[in-house]
Formats: structure tokens, C-alpha cells, sequence
């Protein structure tokens, strides 16, 4: 009899597995048992009486995905409303689907949604006009797939007060026209404005929007994340109370992390509002521990924080170089408060000055805090060696390292060839001694962790591979298989402060992830793998 037969403990022996440890390949070492929710065995030999078999089948098993940035609660919100991020990247695609979401939808008072890609439209700049052709009747507020930026119709621009006299905020700005009329894009702060007049989203919607972010990101293998944004921005409303609800009526069966959002309209004063919400929210399965501060914005509307200004499309400089949303002569006092009161800070850096803004004021941090910086498009040479140095870790969307139509068209013309050619240095990271830990960003892009590991060793989209034309994009960063896996595995783990988690090793939690492949056999192909079965604590939370 084995030790919990009749205890009412559950086990369970995966065999004919393939595993990746967290750390290494260890390829076919034998049985893995979990019992009571833990691993207690690898390369065991015999089944315990009463145990679950799952034959994996040569397969892969794996500890399960930990995404360290991503918006579960908006992804599955977009996922419930107007839907483009699975619609081809074209702009007619794109206003036949929100003509038919309307249509379907007729007693809907704003049509909401996001997902749309900027490459689909010239300069990445799409219309009011355009919309207004397929819903001229009602607003239209649709957040781009980045979030930095929001499509809307003219009905919407009218609701909301945005004219000719709007003046541009200074975290943002209108779209407008030769005579000054908005047409219908609006960039960073300048989405405020429509913030303001939509429709509140009741308990219960925001409840089924984290519901299906998290059904959906199982069927990726995530088993944990830490949500980017716990707070107001961007058309979202506070999530904090719907993770909350979540917790605490048992319905979270991931393990999440909520980086609560720093409000760049404010100061200091509001680090004491965070300690009180990091106390009020945290309950259960969800920790409000992190602190998210947005330091720049991105490269493709000019508000990512560049060294030098950026070109324009005939190469000259121009007197731009991107927006420091946070003063940077105050962000190392703010960091400093946050890290004394036990905070993880969590800072979105996409530009080379944005990211050294935030390395600098991580100078005399606690690195027991595991503070990080996600995206890092762009890092100065001389920035690299010091995320290791400070213990700062490097948060990476690694399906963004690939010459896509957004790199080509909205990025590279505006950095030149010496900055292109060094955007996402994931391999000089991984030399410099750097913590690597990975997320998706969803729903900024898919939440899939096989197709962003997959650009993350080719530095090209597996997709794009299979399409045929697409070339890797600066293959000297490409990370080593086990290297990328590491990342989003025992990485984002550990930027979780998951010591117990993210391995497979006797007394690790039992959150793993089983492929009907091996990618580590056939690494040409790891964006084709797909999962069979996710588990949390050793139960099964998705089944293919």
C-alpha cells in the first residue's frame, strides 16, 4: 500500500515523459510522482497503488508557464468584447469585424473592444472616418494591441468633448488633421478623455473577464502570473476588486501577483494609498506586492524615452525623443519608499533613456525585493552589465525580438541602423550575468509562451517561419533553448518570490505543463508544440 492510499491524498505518475527541469533538459529520467499537491519522486521506478497514470507519451513535461507581465483581466474582457486580435492584420478585416460585432450586438451603447495592430494602416495611424462607415450611430472605443493608443469614431470624440480646441496632455496627444480636428487616434494620456464617459463594466462582467483570462492562459500552460496593471488605465477600470472577489469566493486557481498601478498624475503622497490597497487586496491565491510604474511609453508612437531623439522617415533627427512619464529626478525618492516598505517595483522600460531612468533609480535597492523591468527594446551597452549589479531582473516579451511589418515599418525607420541593430539584447543579458524572466503581455500579443520562446532561440515568429520570407531578426541575441524554457519557467517563478515553485525536483509544487512534443528534440518547431494538460498543486485545471 503506498503511503496515501486511503488518506484521501491524491497521486499521480506521470511516465514516458521527456522533462525539462526548470533549469536544464534532463531528457527520460523515469516516473515523476506527485502526492498531496507536491513532487516527491523524479526517475521513480513503479506505480504506488491507487495512483493516476497520465503516459505523457514522450512528450514533454515541464514546470508550468509563469507569465510575469500580462493583463488577464483585460485579455479576458477583450476576448467577450469586439475582438481584433485574431483578425488579419488589414484594416478592412478589421472594420468588417466591428461592422458585424455591432450589428450583432444592437442594444450595445459603446462598442468596445481592442486587438488591432498599427502595421495595418499607414503610419499606424487609423481613422475616425473609417469607422464611422460601418457604425455611425454609437460610440466606438477600440485600444490598440499595446494599449498605448485607442481608435475611435467620431460618435465617441462628440460623447467625450475632444475637438479642434482639446489641447494635448502632457503624457499624450490628439491625432489631428492640417486644421487641428482630432481624426480619431488617440496616443497615451489623450485616452483619458474617453476613459471618462465609458460605461462603467458591472461586477459580474469583470468577474466573467477574469474567468476567461484565466481559462485562456491555461490552455497556454500558465500556471501563475503576475498581472501588469492593478488599477485604472488605458479604458480599464480598477480590476483589483474583481481579483479580490475572485480570491476570495475561491475562484483563482492559478497563483497571481498584482503590480498595483502608480499613478503618474501623482506623487509620493500615494505611496501610502498602495500600502493600504496592498493590504485590502491580498487574500488567497492573489498578492497586491508589486508596484507598477510606466517610466516611457513605445517606439512606434514616438513616446518610448530615447538617448537621442528619434529620425523621421528621411533620417533626419527630429526634436523628439519620447516621454518620461514619471520626472526622473523624482523616480529614485518614489523607488526608495516603495523598496523600504517592501514593495517589488515592476517598471515598464522600452526605450535605451527610459530603462536607464529606471536603473538608476534602483541604485541602493534591496535586491531581496526582486524588482524588474520589462520589454527592453532598447538598452544602452553600458546599462546591460547592471541589472546583474543592482539584482535587478530583466523582464522579457521575447515574440517582439522579430521583423514583423510594426518592426519594419513603425519601428526601424524611426531608430536608424545603429539602434535597430541592437534592439532586444537577450543574449547579451543572458552573458552579462542577468536574471531572465519572461511574459507574454497579453493582450497585447498572444499569451502562447511555446511561439514567444520560439523567437526568443530563432529571433523569428514561427508563424512567420511557416508563411515563408521572414528572416531572423539580429540571430547574435538569439538565448539557448534551455535558457528561453528557464525564463518562463523557474525565472518568472522566481520574480514571484515562487521558491517552491517553477522546478521539478522532490518538494517543488506540483504546477506543470505537459506537451505532445519535445521541443528540446525538435527545436525547428517549438512554436508548433501544443499543451495537453495544465495542473496546479498536482490537479488538473485545463485538459486539451
Amino acid at each position: 500500500m503506498s503511503s496515501s492510499e486511503g488518506s484521501g491524498v491524491s497521486v499521480t505518475v506521470f511516465q514516458n515523459a521527456h522533462v525539462f527541469d526548470g533549469h536544464r533538459y534532463r531528457g527520460d529520467v523515469g516516473d515523476v510522482v506527485v502526492e498531496g499537491g507536491r513532487i516527491v519522486t523524479v526517475g521513480a521506478s513503479g506505480t504506488p497503488s491507487g495512483a493516476t497514470v497520465v503516459d505523457v507519451g514522450g512528450g514533454l513535461l515541464a514546470p508550468g508557464f509563469v507569465d510575469a507581465h500580462v493583463h488577464a483581466i483585460q485579455g479576458g474582457l477583450e476576448r467577450l468584447a469586439c475582438d481584433l486580435s485574431g483578425v488579419p492584420v488589414d484594416e478592412a478585416a478589421y472594420l468588417a469585424h466591428v461592422g458585424s460585432y455591432a450589428a450583432s450586438h444592437p442594444d450595445t451603447a459603446w462598442i468596445r473592444g481592442g486587438g488591432w495592430a498599427m502595421a495595418a494602416f499607414p503610419g499606424g495611424v487609423p481613422s475616425a472616418r473609417a469607422l464611422d462607415a460601418v457604425v455611425p450611430d454609437r460610440p466606438v472605443a477600440l485600444v490598440n494591441r499595446d494599449h498605448h493608443g485607442m481608435w475611435v469614431n467620431t460618435r465617441a470624440l462628440e460623447v467625450a468633448g475632444i475637438h479642434a480646441g482639446t489641447p494635448d496632455p502632457p503624457d499624450g496627444r490628439f491625432e489631428r488633421d492640417e486644421a487641428g480636428n482630432p481624426t480619431g487616434m488617440l496616443h497615451e494620456g489623450a485616452m483619458r478623455w474617453v476613459d471618462e464617459v465609458l460605461p462603467v463594466v458591472d461586477d459580474d462582467a469583470m468577474l466573467a473577464g477574469f474567468l476567461e483570462g484565466q481559462s485562456y492562459l491555461h490552455s497556454f500552460g500558465v500556471t501563475a502570473w503576475q498581472d501588469a496593471i492593478v488599477g485604472a488605465y488605458a479604458g480599464m477600470q480598477d480590476n483589483g476588486p474583481t481579483y479580490l472577489r475572485a480570491a476570495q469566493e475561491g475562484l483563482i486557481s492559478g497563483t497571481v501577483v498584482g503590480a498595483l498601478w502608480w499613478d503618474r498624475d501623482r506623487g509620493a503622497e500615494q505611496v501610502a494609498d498602495l500600502v493600504e490597497r496592498r493590504s485590502a487586496l491580498s487574500h488567497g491565491r492573489f498578492s497586491a506586492t508589486a508596484v507598477k510604474i510606466m517610466q516611457d511609453g513605445i517606439i512606434e508612437n514616438g513616446t518610448a524615452g530615447l538617448a537621442e531623439p528619434y529620425l523621421d522617415r528621411c533620417g533626419h533627427h527630429t526634436d523628439n525623443a519620447g516621454i518620461s512619464f514619471v520626472d526622473p529626478a523624482q523616480l529614485p525618492a518614489y523607488i526608495a519608499a516603495l523598496d523600504r516598505l517592501g514593495f517589488q517595483v515592476h517598471v515598464h522600460g522600452i526605450g535605451d533613456r527610459g530603462v536607464h531612468e529606471a536603473l538608476d533609480a534602483f541604485e541602493g535597492t534591496d535586491p531581496a525585493r526582486r524588482h524588474h523591468i520589462a520589454h527592453l527594446q532598447l538598452i544602452e551597452p553600458d546599462d546591460i552589465p547592471r541589472f546583474h549589479a543592482l539584482g535587478v531582473a530583466a523582464n522579457l516579451q521575447a515574440l517582439w525580438a522579430c521583423l514583423d511589418e510594426q518592426m519594419t515599418e513603425l519601428t526601424i525607420p524611426f531608430l536608424g541602423a545603429e539602434r535597430a541593430g541592437r534592439q532586444y539584447p537577450f543574449a547579451d543579458l543572458l552573458r552579462s550575468g542577468a536574471r531572465l524572466v519572461a511574459g507574454s503581455d497579453w493582450p497585447v500579443s498572444t499569451p502562447n509562451p511555446l511561439e514567444a520562446i520560439h523567437v526568443a532561440v530563432h529571433r523569428v515568429d514561427h508563424g512567420g517561419l511557416a508563411r515563408g520570407g521572414m528572416e531572423p531578426f539580429l540571430p547574435e541575441q538569439a538565448l539557448p533553448i534551455e535558457a528561453a524554457f528557464a525564463a518562463y519557467t523557474s525565472g518568472s517563478s522566481w520574480v514571484n518570490h515562487r521558491d517552491d515553485a517553477g522546478t521539478i525536483a522532490p518538494g517543488a509544487v506540483a504546477d506543470l505543463v505537459v506537451l505532445d512534443r519535445d521541443p528540446f528534440l525538435a527545436p525547428d518547431s517549438i512554436g508548433a508544440a501544443q499543451v495537453v494538460s495544465t495542473w496546479v498543486d498536482g490537479e488538473v485545471v485545463h485538459q486539451a
